[in-house]
């Protein structure tokens, strides 16, 4: 069984309702079909019942619920929690009514929080910055968390690396350029995402252009930082760096450039030294080495929203609504 099928069958035991407020985008109505369909998880739909309905022509998607914000008798209710969250910025019941009902992200988002939905998928048609805004003002940071980051998990094939083929690649899809304190924290919550999502040991390698002191330079300095900040924090993490990449994943490489190193050649959770890196290595390994790429996926929020990619298929959205519900579990704990 592959990782989303893993994925998929550990969403389907689980059960979660999960909210998609882009109803104005035909894939994710397309991706509601498929989601119920396979049983990956309920599904909230937010918009009006006859537009939905009108266009999701020719695809089933009786079996989600559609709830109207203009209709809805939990309206009311989110208006004034909403009113209650943002006082302080300046928010009236008048605003409060206009953002909830003209902006539905907003609306699935105090769904979340409120507790009438698990989590929530969108991105599609929104940027990453419309998407994480109302979960930032609304749900806030998970408890213990110091930011928000984003993570792609990819899965190689035919790759014996990493686990199986199956890594996090971190920060790929929100902090531009993080401090060392940042990298420790991305570090810290990507790890504890790889042992949810994957169920296995996460080992995890700080990523630069140098291996244990090969090349000098301040981007190298801010790693090396990084990494001493890291063990300090999480000190039962197994973690180290810097790394160049060969020495992070294969293992006659590592065995050679940093051959004390518990993580060198084992690594599967990768830290990029910032955005660009990240981004640039998981578009690569995508597209060269024909890996599935879920993401971004966040973490750090007090509860699961994730983004999608604007590029992505009604799959990808079937895909990051089963990792979504896996996430939700976590919440139990």
């Amino acid at each position: 069984m592959g990782f989303i099928d893993t994925i998929k069958a550990r969403a389907k035991a689980a059960q979660k309702t999960i909210v998609l407020p882009e109803t104005e985008d035909r894939r994710t109505l397309e991706a509601t079909e498929m989601i119920l369909k396979e049983g990956i998880a309920k599904v909230i739909l937010v918009g009006n019942e006859e537009q939905v309905k009108k266009d999701a022509e020719g695809l089933d998607i009786s079996g989600a619920e559609i709830v109207d914000p203009a209709t809805s008798d939990k309206t009311a209710a989110y208006i004034d929690k909403l009113v209650e969250l943002r006082s302080k910025k300046g928010m009236t019941p008048e605003q409060a009514k206009e953002i909830l009902l003209n902006q539905y992200l907003y609306y699935g988002v105090m769904m979340v929080k409120m507790g009438d939905a698990d989590g929530m998928v969108s991105g599609a048609c929104h940027s990453t910055a419309d998407t994480l805004r109302p979960c930032l003002q609304i749900l806030k940071t998970k408890p213990g968390t110091k930011l928000v980051s984003a993570f792609f998990l990819m899965v190689v094939p035919n790759c014996e690396y990493g686990a199986d083929g199956t890594f996090i690649f971190a920060d790929s899809g929100l902090n531009q350029n993080p401090t060392p304190e940042e990298l420790s924290a991305i570090a810290g919550s990507s790890a504890e995402s790889f042992e949810l999502l994957v169920e296995k040991e996460p080992v995890v390698a700080f990523l630069s252009h140098s291996t244990m002191g090969s090349a000098k330079h301040a981007d190298v300095d801010k790693v090396v930082a990084a990494v001493k900040i890291a063990k300090e924090e999480h000190p039962d993490l197994k973690l180290d760096g810097e790394f160049q990449l060969d020495a992070a994943i294969v293992p006659s490489v590592g065995a050679s450039k940093a051959p004390n190193s518990p993580v060198a050649g084992k690594a599967n959770v990768l830290l990029f030294p910032d955005l660009d890196a990240g981004n640039i290595g998981y578009k690569l390994t995508q597209r060269l080495a024909k890996a599935e790429a879920y993401g971004p996926i966040t973490q750090g929020i007090a509860k699961p929203v994730n983004d999608l990619s604007r590029g992505c298929s009604a799959e990808d959205i079937v895909g990051v609504t089963a990792i979504t519900a896996v996430q939700c579990l976590a919440e139990e704990k």
